[in-house]
């Protein structure tokens, strides 16, 4: 290890920041270094403390041989291979690292046959590097413990097995090894998207008939960009209003497989998305019979009328906002409830060649009353407060407005008489009722929400559980949100936030793959519970020293546990066989590293 320094000119002014930088020796004899810990400015008696306290320690290579292994205390008989005799005192464990995860994250990459989908796309580079390698590792750690490229680079890598199980070393997860290869993903989108459907239907059996469409945004920690790119202020999904982001769209099926996503500005309307969505997917795997699924706001009346026109394989089903159930509310009432499942009924209306679903359900009726309730309870509440204060009339209308905020819809059941212009700051400064009539008419509302489809020959039961699984989309961008952290993003290029959004992706095809090999065996078990569990294997290198003042090092990893065994038999997974074990030399003490003069 060694000091490294950095120098910065700011206000006219050069700063030296310090690290501690370590040397690796890799494969093919090369030399990479890795971050160890940022020390920021310090003086020269700190650096010279520093350089007084780092050691440089080699490790020798070894090459595999057979040899029998006795303890000091017992006399080794005659055989054709080396003995070595350990001394069994000076046994020793060192690092400690992770590796059930990372073995069954491999696991999943090899259920798909990613190895064979890559295989001819990232090929070993000139120098030796394995893009694919490379790949495997971003995928994986954005499965189990996401975070950004450095974080990878400084700690992750040496946490993990990882290395161990792919048979690489440092120089895989060097920070510009880890962003030339997010460079090199793009061009395979549309491809790995084939691959994965057609694995996913191998696998599972599972159809693409009905395809779930929504968007989302995930925002970035970064100043403000004065090129144009993808990052744009827009409507914001996360409330972080004050950052710049970009839109994703994602098609996924009603089992949890996403089909495809796009990438698109920041301040992209999501009415304006739908109609080259369709087109791209019907350019990739055909015209065919598909139903569509969307919330509200998607689809605009423009773009129906052009599905409806242009192709007559394009089915949809959308959610319809409430302003068009007043004006179908009378038609409505001559129509019957059909039970579409326990608690659940719709009324079925026809009207220019497409078909109305009216859903009542009684436990949404519950959720949105409760709602409601706490709304309006705490809106009357901070009305009485600022009744009770002493305010001039521009003081009132901030504070009004702070709670308008709060209280949501539930604002507009109040109906607020404002004080006139100039009147002096004083208590009971303005009066408020609750409107009974807009009560009863979100009463009568509540639990209820209009579909919309050209889908006729439907029954209304088969509509609304279409229209349900809508939360599988939703399911899939929390869990890009939190489980995988695609959320902040610190790239500042618009391709490395594409490559970022896509390896992300990628971890989520694993986690769905997962998902859906524990479905069958218990619906309560999540692919992050399970990860957990395998997590708690470790790997350790087990030393001995030996008679003749060498070390012989075990490379093991930990015995399941008898809920694990389990867990193993259940999904019929099989682990592999321990690491042989190395002999080597003892490490040798060098000279102090010191600074070059």
């Amino acid at each position: 290890m060694f000091l490294r320094a950095t120098t910065r000119k700011k206000d006219g002014k050069v700063h030296r920041y310090w690290s501690v930088v370590e040397n690796r020796r890799v494969k093919g004899a090369r030399v990479v270094q890795r971050h160890v810990l940022y020390l920021g400015e310090i003086n020269d008696a700190q650096r010279a403390a520093w350089c007084k306290s780092l050691e440089v320690l080699e490790e020798d290579g070894a090459r595999r041989r057979q040899m029998a292994i006795f303890p000091e205390d017992r006399e080794a008989p005659e055989l054709s291979c080396a003995v070595v005799r350990v001394k069994l005192d000076g046994m020793r464990l060192e690092r400690a690292r992770q590796w059930g995860a990372c073995w069954l994250g491999l696991e999943l990459w090899g259920w798909l046959a990613l190895d064979a989908f890559w295989g001819t796309r990232l090929v070993r580079s000139r120098k030796g590097t394995e893009w694919l390698h490379v790949l495997k590792t971003l995928s994986v750690y954005r499965l189990l413990d996401p975070g950004s490229e450095w974080r990878l680079h400084r700690q992750w890598f040496d946490g993990s097995a990882m290395g161990d199980l792919l048979g690489e070393d440092i120089a895989i997860v060097q920070p510009d090894t880890l962003y030339r290869c997010l460079d090199k993903l793009l061009e395979h989108k549309q491809a790995l998207f084939s691959h994965l459907r057609n694995r996913w239907e191998t696998l599972f059996g599972a159809s693409f008939e009905v395809l779930l469409y929504d968007l989302t945004s995930t925002y970035f920690e970064c100043d403000v960009p004065e090129a144009d790119g993808l990052r744009r202020f827009g409507y914001s999904r996360d409330k972080r209003s004050d950052c710049v982001q970009v839109v994703i769209a994602l098609i996924v099926t009603p089992q949890g497989f996403p089909l495809a996503y796009e990438v698109m500005a920041g301040n992209t309307a999501d009415c304006t998305t739908l109609e080259g969505f369709v087109e791209k997917i019907q350019a990739q795997y055909g015209r065919a019979e598909r139903v569509w699924v969307m919330d509200r706001g998607i689809p605009t009346e423009a773009v129906l009328e052009k599905l409806r026109a242009a192709d007559v394989s394009v089915r949809y089903l959308v959610g319809t906002p409430k302003g068009r159930l007043t004006a179908l509310e009378q038609a409505f009432l001559d129509q019957p409830w059909v039970q579409a499942r326990e608690r659940v009924q719709v009324k079925l209306l026809e009207d220019k060649g497409e078909l109305y679903v009216l859903a009542h359900s009684e436990q949404r009726v519950d959720k949105e009353r409760a709602m409601r309730r706490r709304a309006l309870r705490g809106l009357l509440k901070r009305l009485t407060e600022l009744r009770a204060q002493k305010l001039a009339r521009d003081a009132l209308l901030m504070k009004l407005g702070a709670a308008k905020k709060q209280a949501g819809r539930a604002y507009a059941l109040v109906d607020i008489e404002l004080p006139p212009k100039g009147q002096r700051a004083r208590t009971q400064s303005f009066n408020f009722t609750l409107n009974r009539a807009k009560l009863r008419t979100v009463r009568r509302r509540e639990g209820r929400y209009l579909l919309r489809t050209n889908l006729t020959e439907h029954d209304p039961a088969t509509l609304w559980s279409f229209y349900i699984q809508l939360t599988e989309v939703e399911q899939a961008f929390k869990e890009l949100k939190t489980d995988l952290a695609i959320r902040p993003i610190y790239h500042q290029k618009d391709s490395r936030i594409e490559a970022h959004i896509f390896v992300a992706f990628l971890a989520y095809c694993l986690q769905v793959t997962l998902k859906a090999r524990l479905t069958p065996l218990a619906a309560g078990l999540t692919p992050r519970a399970v990860l957990e569990k395998f997590a708690a294997m470790q790997m350790l290198d087990v030393h001995r020293p030996t008679t003749d003042g060498r070390e012989l090092v075990l490379t093991r990893h930990t015995e399941p546990d008898a809920e694990l065994r389990l867990l193993l038999a259940h999904m019929k997974l099989r682990l592999p066989q321990q690491p042989p074990p190395k002999i080597r030399a003892p490490q040798p003490e060098l000279a102090l590293a010191g600074l070059p003069v």
